[in-house]
């Protein structure tokens, strides 16, 4: 059992459900989260009343699945990636499960 984590734009919510499904993982949370890259922005916008918003819309999707499904997933999204015309790919990342219940 690992811990798959998703992320990327909320404009790709669409692309990446497809993908969970194409990878056949089922069980997964979502999140909405703040996407930032320039570290100076979000430290301006910290202020009581910021004039504008620290971050952009993204999602993180997460689920505990099993080593061949996340192997698919991340075959589906290199291949997402290798086509996208924008400077936001899906970020993808595993982590080890030692224990479980």
């Amino acid at each position: 059992m690992k811990l798959l984590i998703v992320t990327s734009v909320s404009e790709f919510q669409k692309e990446i459900l497809n993908i969970f499904k194409m990878a056949r993982i089922e069980a997964f949370s979502r999140s909405e989260i703040d996407g930032c890259k320039n570290p100076n922005k979000v430290i301006a916008t910290l202020s009581w009343f910021p004039g504008e918003k620290g971050g952009n819309e993204s999602l993180m999707f997460f689920s505990f699945t099993e080593k061949e499904k996340i192997d698919r997933l991340f075959e589906l999204v290199s291949e997402f990636n290798e086509k996208l015309e924008t400077n936001n790919p899906i970020r993808a990342a595993v982590v080890n499960i030692e224990n479980f219940i």
